[in-house]
């Protein structure tokens, strides 16, 4: 049977607070984020924190409902081209986000997974599941609350809460 979740990130300016979110149902979440960090990092959080929380799952085949291209096309096409170059780009400027990206390289590793892109915004159900719980987290954080943090996989270990490295503050002008 095949497990199909989505997975979104979102974040209040960029770089701002920052929340990322996984669905399977309504019963079957996690959300988590930070202070400051970007979309992209939730983004790639949310598959992340997926793919931990269904290590003990993984001879079943998993499905990513994601409407992230980016985070799509660095985890089926463009890695592969990272790590030959030593984790940098086409242009030679280094990838960001190297941290997550060699996590989820780790994690994908003899797993049967599948991403399929769904527009955001669209009234996919689990899409607008995942980006409701993720922007939730965000709010949470520019509000200076506690984020909730969802029940997890049903018969699952708590997945362990994953740090990023804090995105640059914007240059100032003056």
């Amino acid at each position: 049977m095949v497990l199909t979740a989505a997975a979104d990130g979102s974040a209040l300016g960029n770089p701002g607070p920052a929340g990322w979110a996984w669905v399977v149902d309504d019963t079957q979440w996690r959300a988590g984020g930070w202070p400051r960090a970007t979309n992209n990092q939730g983004e790639l959080m949310a598959v992340l924190d997926l793919l931990t929380a269904t290590a003990d799952r993984s001879d079943e085949p998993l499905r990513i409902l994601c409407d992230s291209q980016y985070v799509i096309n660095s985890l089926t096409q463009w890695m592969p081209g990272w790590k030959r170059r030593g984790w940098r780009k086409a242009d030679g400027k280094p990838v960001l986000n190297r941290e997550l990206l060699e996590r989820l390289d780790a994690a994908l590793q003899g797993r049967n997974v599948t991403f399929e892109w769904v527009k955001g915004h669209a009234g996919h159900p689990l899409n607008e599941a995942a980006d409701l719980r993720a922007r939730a987290v965000a709010t949470a954080f520019q509000a200076g609350r506690e984020p909730e943090v969802g029940p997890g996989l049903a018969g699952a270990a708590p997945s362990p809460t994953v740090e990023v490295e804090a995105a640059a503050a914007p240059p100032t002008l003056f």
